[in-house]
This record gives C-alpha cells, sequence and structure tokens, in this order.
C-alpha cells in the first residue's frame, strides 16, 4: 500500500502572472511614454502637444486620456521613471564607499554611465532644459535628492565625509552631475572616466585640483 502524498503546506503558490488587462494597460503607458519621450526631444516641450504624442502611438484620443491629463504629466512621469531607474544603483554605491573620494567618484561615475546608456532620454534633457529646471519636483526625482542629502549626512556622521553644509553639497553634486554629462554627450567619443575624474576633482579641492591638459590649447584661445 503506497504512502499518502503530503503536501507542504508552507509552500508559497506562484505570483500570478498579469492578467491580460494589466499587461495591455502597461504595454499602453510605456507606448505612450515612449512616443512622448521621442516628440518632446524633436519638438520641445513648449512645441509639443498631446496630439503630437497620440500621432507617435497607434492608441486613441480617449486611450491617452486614461493615463495622462495633460503633457505636464506626461513629461513629469518621464523624469520620475529615469530617477527610479538610476536611484538604486547610486544608492548602492554609495553605501559601499569606504572614504568620501570613492563616495563622490562612484556616485558621478554611476550616474555618468546611466546617462551615456540612455541618450534618448538626454537628447529630451538637453532639448527641454528650460522645462526640466521647472519640473524637478516630481515626487521620484525629490526622493533622489533626498536620498543624496541623507546619504551625505550619513557620511559626515560616520566621520568619512567632511562636515559642511549637507544641503548645500548635495545641490552642488546635483549641479554639476547634470551640466558635466550634459557637455559629456556632446563628445565624440563620450569620455564616461574623463567626465568622472573631472567632477570628483572639482568638488574635492577646487579649480586648483584640477589637472591640465583637459582641453586642446587651440579651443581656449
Amino acid at each position: 500500500m503506497s504512502e499518502p502524498v503530503i503536501q507542504d503546506t508552507d509552500e508559497k503558490p506562484d505570483t500570478a502572472a498579469p492578467s491580460k488587462r494589466e499587461q495591455t494597460k502597461a504595454n499602453n503607458k510605456a507606448a505612450i511614454l515612449s512616443a512622448a519621450q521621442e516628440v518632446f526631444a524633436e519638438l520641445g516641450y513648449e512645441g509639443t502637444t498631446v496630439r503630437d504624442i497620440i500621432r507617435k502611438t497607434n492608441l486613441a484620443s480617449g486611450t491617452f486620456y486614461n493615463y495622462f491629463k495633460s503633457k505636464e504629466e506626461v513629461f513629469e512621469a518621464l523624469m520620475d521613471d529615469r530617477a527610479l531607474k538610476v536611484r538604486p544603483k547610486l544608492n548602492e554605491v554609495r553605501k559601499d564607499a569606504t572614504d568620501f573620494p570613492t563616495f563622490l567618484r562612484e556616485t558621478f561615475r554611476s550616474f555618468f554611465d546611466f546617462v551615456a546608456e540612455d541618450q534618448q532620454h538626454f537628447a529630451l534633457v538637453r532639448r527641454n532644459t528650460g522645462a526640466i529646471r521647472v519640473r524637478m519636483d516630481t515626487p521620484e526625482v525629490v526622493a533622489g535628492f533626498e536620498e543624496l542629502q541623507n546619504d551625505l549626512e550619513q557620511a559626515m556622521k560616520n566621520g568619512l565625509a567632511p562636515k559642511v553644509d549637507p544641503d548645500f553639497l548635495a545641490a552642488s553634486m546635483i549641479g554639476i552631475a547634470f551640466e558635466v554629462s550634459d557637455r559629456m554627450l556632446m563628445r565624440e567619443p563620450i569620455d564616461v572616466e574623463g567626465a568622472t575624474e573631472f567632477a570628483t576633482a572639482l568638488l574635492l579641492g577646487g579649480i586648483g585640483a584640477l589637472p591640465e591638459g583637459l582641453m586642446d590649447s587651440d579651443r581656449l584661445e
């Protein structure tokens, strides 16, 4: 007589796959964001209309408004989407840093790597600098800024970083990261390592710490 089969009641069931409706919603939203990124990069924020975005998709106008109320909401969603993707890596490298130069260098390197790998998004950034400057208060972007400031404060408490104003220091790092990445993308080839070392040296030692010869002498005449 065979032994009865006893089921393992502690085993958790597999997570259910998304329903067809949920997948359709995810696909529609992704299509809108992808189209919006192209249109904003091409026409600029001010020149873009909701109709322009819809034309880049195969969706009806009513479908668009199921997800977003305006082009402003789409633009902000694009900013949040990229912030969500880069924040985990930035948090990881800062957590693993054993000294302040490493904290700075790996933060900048991770950001510049992300920029270089996602040039389509940063084409949008360059094309819409004015719009981005007044729309940096989206939830995920703000959370990323707060995480940097919190990490700086913790590094100062642990004796890892100099005790300076963490608010100003975070703002300086963010400003340098965005402006240097903008210039980095204009160069051929894209020099992530050069941008990283420049930004790190600038923050650690000021202009006096920067190595000479970063630019051709002809460009300085």
